[in-house]
């Protein structure tokens, strides 16, 4: 004797989509395991998903009414609806019970969705064999509900099974790239891996999906440049899945720091030489020397600037910012007698 999968819904043979749809809702929410803590529940649950997924669709409801559990799952029912000849129909429910519930509700959690619950069960003032008794919902209708709150769940279409609440699109998943300035300088392609969820075909379980984006870094792109991938964030059936968005950060340099488009070199040098003027032999970030002479007193934080031998602009790749040289003034520890006296006697006063 095979399963009765009108008495697990609480339903007869007559009863009609609209009556499968609310003996389903009503099931589902008394022995779901966030609410219903019995042992049995978990099992008791899956049931209820099995029953509504074979009695809501009518192919296999048909093969069902005719032969029951075993012609069902291949013990030697038709494989068609129509086909009155030998076959094997060979069902077998491989869903998830969750992904079901949440597929019925346009949500994962419908608890927290219609009243707030943070611990993901039921008020303990709630009716606990129908929990939307309150609103005036009881038997299954949803013509008690508050305009407003109505209007706040999207019209509720997925309570009765018709219609689905619309679907929102998750938060961007936002994640830092950091990248050196030779990278921005030269332009390059990151390869980045990331873990989502994917969608199986029965469009109620998924999977977890490695995946490889390529980052394309452009020519002089500034800090904060953000690079949006749509819809690589995880999916489920009562999702659209978010942007995954990497903002550029740069990385910290050995030698230089960057001003925008332009690069910043420190350059350390002697008081004699500040005094007396120096020449500075500065890299570049493609790696050549240039060199800067100055014959002026060089000031703790003077700065000269090479023209073009910065970052590429952005928005004009082909022209560049300037390398700024930073003086640093190096100051002895300590001075002789004669050189301390020489210095009293070259140096002004004021």
């Amino acid at each position: 004797m095979g399963k009765d999968y009108y008495d697990v819904l609480g339903i007869t043979k007559s009863a009609t989509v609209d009556d499968i749809k609310k003996a389903y809702r009503k099931q589902a929410l008394r022995y779901h395991p966030d609410k219903n803590k019995s042992p049995e529940a978990e099992d008791t649950f899956k049931e209820i998903a099995e029953a509504y997924d074979i009695l809501s669709d009518p192919e296999k409801k048909d093969v069902y009414d005719r032969f029951g559990e075993e012609g069902l799952k291949g013990g030697g029912g038709p494989t068609g609806a129509g086909a009155g000849g030998p076959g094997t129909f060979n069902y077998t429910f491989q869903g998830d019970p969750h992904a079901v519930f949440a597929e019925f509700f346009g949500g994962r959690n419908p608890f927290d969705q219609l009243f707030g619950n943070r611990n993901g069960g039921f008020h303990e003032e709630m009716n606990q064999e129908d929990p939307f008794a309150r609103f005036g919902m009881s038997g299954g209708g949803l013509g008690g509900l508050p305009r407003s709150f109505s209007s706040g769940m999207g019209g509720m279409g997925g309570m009765g099974g018709g219609t689905s609440l619309t679907k929102r699109q998750d938060p961007p998943v936002v994640h830092d790239l950091q990248v050196t300035l030779e990278e921005v300088f030269s332009g390059c392609v990151k390869k980045m891996k990331i873990s989502h969820q994917r969608l199986n075909p029965d469009r109620r379980s998924w999977r977890t999906q490695d995946k490889i984006l390529e980052v394309e870094i452009k020519k002089g792109w500034k800090e904060g440049t953000k690079i949006t991938f749509p819809k690589e964030g995880d999916e489920t059936p009562s999702n659209i899945p978010a942007d995954v968005v990497f903002v550029l950060k740069d990385k910290p340099h050995p030698v230089f720091r960057r001003d925008g488009a332009d690069i910043i070199y420190p350059a350390k040098v002697s008081l004699r030489d500040a005094l007396c003027g120096c020449t500075v032999r500065a890299p570049t970030l493609d790696g050549r020397t240039v060199t800067l002479t100055t014959s002026d007193i060089v000031r703790p934080g003077m700065k000269r600037r090479i023209t073009g031998e910065g970052l590429p602009l952005a928005k004009s790749p082909g022209r560049r910012g300037d390398l700024v040289v930073e003086f640093e003034v190096k100051f002895p520890e300590s001075l002789s007698a004669s050189a301390r006296g020489t210095i009293f006697q070259v140096l002004p006063t004021s």
